[in-house]
Protein backbone atom coordinates (compact mmCIF):
# COMPACT_ATOMS: atom_id res chain seq x y z
CA UNK A 1 0.00 0.00 0.00
CA UNK A 2 2.56 2.26 1.03
CA UNK A 3 4.12 1.69 -2.04
CA UNK A 4 1.75 2.95 -4.48
CA UNK A 5 0.87 5.94 -1.89
CA UNK A 6 4.67 6.81 -2.73
CA UNK A 7 4.56 6.48 -6.34
CA UNK A 8 1.32 9.12 -6.36
CA UNK A 9 3.23 11.93 -4.03
CA UNK A 10 6.23 11.80 -6.90
CA UNK A 11 6.69 14.98 -8.39
CA UNK A 12 5.09 14.82 -11.95
CA UNK A 13 8.23 13.78 -14.59
CA UNK A 14 7.25 13.28 -17.97
CA UNK A 15 10.88 11.18 -18.02
CA UNK A 16 9.29 8.96 -15.71
CA UNK A 17 5.52 9.41 -15.36
CA UNK A 18 3.02 7.15 -13.23
CA UNK A 19 0.26 5.71 -15.07
CA UNK A 20 -2.69 3.54 -14.08
CA UNK A 21 -4.05 0.48 -15.75
CA UNK A 22 -7.28 -0.88 -14.73
CA UNK A 23 -9.99 -3.29 -16.73
CA UNK A 24 -13.72 -3.25 -16.57
CA UNK A 25 -16.54 -5.27 -17.75
CA UNK A 26 -19.88 -3.44 -19.28
CA UNK A 27 -23.10 -5.53 -20.60
CA UNK A 28 -24.96 -4.79 -23.36
CA UNK A 29 -28.30 -4.43 -23.43
CA UNK A 30 -30.57 -3.89 -26.15
CA UNK A 31 -34.29 -2.62 -26.63
CA UNK A 32 -37.31 -5.05 -26.95
CA UNK A 33 -39.72 -2.10 -27.67
CA UNK A 34 -38.49 1.01 -29.49
CA UNK A 35 -37.53 3.76 -27.20
CA UNK A 36 -40.31 6.79 -27.10
CA UNK A 37 -37.66 10.07 -28.06
CA UNK A 38 -38.43 13.23 -26.31
CA UNK A 39 -40.82 15.84 -27.27
CA UNK A 40 -42.66 19.29 -26.28
CA UNK A 41 -44.00 18.89 -22.84
CA UNK A 42 -42.81 15.10 -22.67
CA UNK A 43 -39.53 13.43 -22.00
CA UNK A 44 -38.26 10.45 -23.45
CA UNK A 45 -39.50 6.87 -22.33
CA UNK A 46 -38.02 3.75 -22.63
CA UNK A 47 -39.53 0.25 -21.73
CA UNK A 48 -38.65 -1.80 -18.71
CA UNK A 49 -38.32 -4.77 -20.81
CA UNK A 50 -34.48 -5.34 -22.59
CA UNK A 51 -32.41 -7.93 -24.35
CA UNK A 52 -29.16 -9.30 -23.25
CA UNK A 53 -26.35 -8.94 -25.77
CA UNK A 54 -23.44 -10.28 -24.06
CA UNK A 55 -20.32 -8.33 -22.66
CA UNK A 56 -17.89 -6.21 -23.79
CA UNK A 57 -14.47 -4.88 -21.56
CA UNK A 58 -12.69 -1.41 -21.00
CA UNK A 59 -9.29 -1.66 -20.57
CA UNK A 60 -8.44 1.96 -19.47
CA UNK A 61 -4.43 3.43 -18.99
CA UNK A 62 -4.44 7.41 -16.95
CA UNK A 63 -2.03 9.29 -16.19
CA UNK A 64 -3.48 11.62 -13.69
CA UNK A 65 -0.88 14.80 -13.10
CA UNK A 66 -0.70 15.17 -16.92
CA UNK A 67 -5.25 14.65 -17.59
CA UNK A 68 -4.48 12.10 -19.55
CA UNK A 69 -6.27 8.67 -20.34
CA UNK A 70 -7.04 6.48 -23.21
CA UNK A 71 -9.65 3.41 -23.05
CA UNK A 72 -9.93 0.00 -25.37
CA UNK A 73 -12.56 -1.64 -25.93
CA UNK A 74 -12.54 -5.15 -26.46
CA UNK A 75 -14.29 -8.64 -26.80
CA UNK A 76 -12.42 -10.10 -24.25
CA UNK A 77 -9.90 -9.43 -21.55
CA UNK A 78 -6.82 -12.34 -21.89
CA UNK A 79 -3.20 -11.99 -21.30
CA UNK A 80 -3.13 -10.84 -25.36
CA UNK A 81 -5.01 -7.93 -24.51
CA UNK A 82 -3.11 -6.42 -21.76
CA UNK A 83 0.31 -7.38 -23.37
CA UNK A 84 -1.33 -5.13 -26.16
CA UNK A 85 -2.03 -2.57 -23.92
CA UNK A 86 1.50 -2.30 -22.55
CA UNK A 87 3.24 -2.18 -25.99
CA UNK A 88 0.42 0.24 -26.95
CA UNK A 89 1.50 2.26 -23.63
CA UNK A 90 5.71 2.02 -24.46
CA UNK A 91 5.37 2.28 -27.89
CA UNK A 92 2.50 4.62 -29.10
CA UNK A 93 1.78 7.14 -26.30
CA UNK A 94 5.25 7.21 -24.03
CA UNK A 95 8.05 6.47 -27.03
CA UNK A 96 10.21 8.65 -25.17
CA UNK A 97 9.66 7.78 -21.70
CA UNK A 98 12.85 6.51 -19.73
CA UNK A 99 10.77 4.58 -17.57
CA UNK A 100 6.92 4.07 -16.88
CA UNK A 101 5.77 3.58 -13.50
CA UNK A 102 2.20 1.30 -13.80
CA UNK A 103 0.44 1.23 -10.95
CA UNK A 104 -2.39 -1.61 -11.24
CA UNK A 105 -4.45 -4.89 -9.46
CA UNK A 106 -2.74 -8.52 -8.65
CA UNK A 107 -5.05 -9.94 -11.46
CA UNK A 108 -3.37 -12.99 -12.65
CA UNK A 109 -2.67 -12.07 -16.40
CA UNK A 110 -1.04 -8.72 -15.12
CA UNK A 111 2.08 -9.42 -15.37
CA UNK A 112 5.97 -9.66 -17.50
CA UNK A 113 4.47 -13.22 -18.56
CA UNK A 114 1.69 -11.90 -20.67
CA UNK A 115 4.09 -9.88 -22.75
CA UNK A 116 6.14 -13.13 -23.61
CA UNK A 117 2.80 -15.30 -24.22
CA UNK A 118 2.29 -12.64 -26.84
CA UNK A 119 4.77 -11.29 -28.47
CA UNK A 120 8.96 -12.96 -29.08
CA UNK A 121 11.22 -12.76 -26.36
CA UNK A 122 13.53 -9.66 -27.33
CA UNK A 123 10.04 -7.73 -28.11
CA UNK A 124 8.44 -8.95 -24.45
CA UNK A 125 12.25 -7.92 -22.90
CA UNK A 126 11.90 -4.59 -24.74
CA UNK A 127 8.37 -4.13 -23.22
CA UNK A 128 9.40 -4.78 -19.75
CA UNK A 129 12.61 -2.93 -19.53
CA UNK A 130 10.77 0.19 -19.68
CA UNK A 131 8.11 -0.29 -17.27
CA UNK A 132 8.22 -0.79 -13.66
CA UNK A 133 5.32 -2.48 -11.77
CA UNK A 134 3.82 -1.34 -8.73
CA UNK A 135 0.91 -3.60 -7.90
CA UNK A 136 -2.00 -2.73 -5.26
CA UNK A 137 -2.45 -5.36 -2.29
CA UNK A 138 -5.15 -7.43 -2.25
CA UNK A 139 -8.07 -6.17 -1.53
CA UNK A 140 -6.92 -2.41 -1.87
CA UNK A 141 -7.60 -1.99 -5.46
CA UNK A 142 -9.31 1.39 -4.70
CA UNK A 143 -5.71 2.57 -4.53
CA UNK A 144 -6.04 2.70 -8.30
CA UNK A 145 -6.41 5.90 -9.46
CA UNK A 146 -8.19 4.30 -12.98
CA UNK A 147 -10.78 3.30 -10.64
CA UNK A 148 -12.09 6.55 -10.39
CA UNK A 149 -11.63 7.11 -13.69
CA UNK A 150 -13.64 3.85 -14.80
CA UNK A 151 -16.14 5.28 -12.19
CA UNK A 152 -16.71 8.64 -13.96
CA UNK A 153 -16.74 6.62 -17.15
CA UNK A 154 -19.62 4.88 -15.84
CA UNK A 155 -21.56 7.75 -14.53
CA UNK A 156 -20.92 9.89 -17.48
CA UNK A 157 -20.87 7.80 -20.71
CA UNK A 158 -22.04 4.51 -19.86
CA UNK A 159 -25.07 4.96 -17.48
CA UNK A 160 -27.29 3.51 -20.21
CA UNK A 161 -28.60 0.49 -22.65
CA UNK A 162 -26.16 -0.26 -24.97
CA UNK A 163 -26.31 -2.57 -27.37
CA UNK A 164 -23.08 -3.68 -29.10
CA UNK A 165 -19.19 -2.95 -28.87
CA UNK A 166 -18.89 -0.37 -31.93
CA UNK A 167 -21.60 1.41 -29.93
CA UNK A 168 -19.86 1.50 -26.73
CA UNK A 169 -16.23 2.34 -28.58
CA UNK A 170 -18.06 5.16 -29.69
CA UNK A 171 -19.47 6.75 -27.14
CA UNK A 172 -16.01 6.24 -24.81
CA UNK A 173 -14.41 7.23 -27.76
CA UNK A 174 -15.76 10.88 -27.33
CA UNK A 175 -15.82 11.37 -24.00
CA UNK A 176 -12.14 9.95 -23.73
CA UNK A 177 -11.52 13.48 -26.26
CA UNK A 178 -13.53 15.73 -24.55
CA UNK A 179 -11.93 14.94 -20.93
CA UNK A 180 -7.98 14.76 -22.44
CA UNK A 181 -9.06 18.22 -23.88
CA UNK A 182 -9.92 19.59 -21.12
CA UNK A 183 -6.86 17.92 -19.43
CA UNK A 184 -8.96 16.64 -16.61
CA UNK A 185 -7.14 15.76 -13.27
CA UNK A 186 -7.28 13.23 -10.38
CA UNK A 187 -5.66 15.15 -7.15
CA UNK A 188 -4.98 12.49 -4.94
CA UNK A 189 -4.60 13.61 -1.14
CA UNK A 190 -4.60 10.41 0.73
CA UNK A 191 -1.16 10.56 1.93
CA UNK A 192 1.22 8.08 4.00
CA UNK A 193 0.53 9.97 7.14
CA UNK A 194 -3.04 9.35 6.33
CA UNK A 195 -3.01 5.98 5.73
CA UNK A 196 -1.24 5.24 8.58
CA UNK A 197 -2.78 6.93 10.86
CA UNK A 198 -6.65 5.61 9.40
CA UNK A 199 -5.38 1.96 8.61
CA UNK A 200 -3.00 1.61 11.76
CA UNK A 201 -5.13 -1.66 12.75
CA UNK A 202 -3.70 -2.78 9.18
CA UNK A 203 0.36 -2.29 10.65
CA UNK A 204 1.61 -4.70 12.62
CA UNK A 205 1.93 -3.67 16.44
CA UNK A 206 5.05 -3.30 17.91
CA UNK A 207 6.06 -2.58 21.53
CA UNK A 208 9.02 -1.67 22.67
Amino acid sequence: MEDVIQTYLLPYDPACPVVCFDEACKQLFGHVNAPCPARPGRTARVDYEYERKGVCHQLIMCEPLRGWRHVKVTQRRTRRDYADCLRELVDVYYPRARKIRLVQDNLNTHDGASLYEAFAPEQARRILDRIEFHYTPKHGSWLNMAETEINIMNRQCLDRRLETQTLIAREVASWQRQRNAGRSKIHWTFTLASARRKLRKLYPSIED
